[in-house]
């Protein structure tokens, strides 16, 4: 019989994996039909989640939940990233090659 303890640890968790799911969901652009996700934690959101141990653990549970392969990065500054490692479709890779290169030309030469 799973004491109490456990079960509130086991809500803690889920508790969580719904807000750290909740962040990645909403960094989706819609364009790009759920790939390109990534979500960049500072030192002070990881601590206020529970640690980059638990917040990695929610992350690859929330990614399951999203159908992406999660793949982490701890920083030496605290930051966390969290990304969405999956293959998108040739038609999003292409998409997001044009915005991209949108971008590095505005940064470059201004907006035309």
């Amino acid at each position: 019989m799973p004491s109490e303890k456990d079960e509130l640890a086991e809500r803690r968790f889920a508790k969580l994996v719904e807000q750290v799911n909740a962040m990645m969901s909403a960094c989706l652009k819609p364009e790009y039909r759920g790939f390109y996700g990534q979500l960049v934690l500072n030192r002070d959101a990881v601590a206020e989640l529970g640690g980059p141990a638990e917040v990695r653990r929610a992350a690859r549970a929330a990614g399951r939940q999203l159908g992406w392969h999660v793949r982490t990065h701890a920083a030496d500054t605290g930051t966390l990233l969290i990304m969405d490692d999956r293959e998108p479709p040739e038609d999003v890779r292409r998409l997001a090659a044009e915005r991209a290169n949108a971008a590095i030309e505005r940064a470059l030469f201004g907006p035309r």
